[in-house]
C-alpha cells in the first residue's frame, strides 16, 4: 500500500546521527487507526456484549481506519 492509503507513518522520528539519520517509520497510521478501533470495539466487551465474528469485527476496524484517513483528506 502507498503512503495515501496507509496515511504515512504513524510515529515517524530520525534515528540519532551515529546512526547516519535514517528514518524509521514503525507501524502505518492506517494500522494504528485501526488499532485504536479494535481497543474501543474491545471494551465493549467489558459491558458483556460480545462479537459474532471476530474476522468481522477486524475489517470493520480498517472499514473506520479508511474513513479516518479519507477524513483527513478533506
Amino acid at each position: 500500500m502507498s503512503n495515501k492509503e496507509t496515511g504515512g507513518p504513524a510515529f515517524p522520528f530520525v534515528e540519532p546521527p551515529t546512526a547516519g539519520y535514517s528514518v524509521a517509520t514503525g507501524m502505518a497510521l492506517r494500522d494504528y487507526f485501526a488499532a485504536k478501533a479494535m481497543q474501543a470495539i474491545l471494551s465493549t466487551m467489558a459491558q458483556g456484549i460480545r462479537p459474532t465474528d471476530i474476522g468481522l469485527m477486524a475489517a470493520d476496524t480498517y472499514q473506520m481506519a479508511d474513513a479516518m484517513l479519507k477524513a483527513r483528506q478533506q
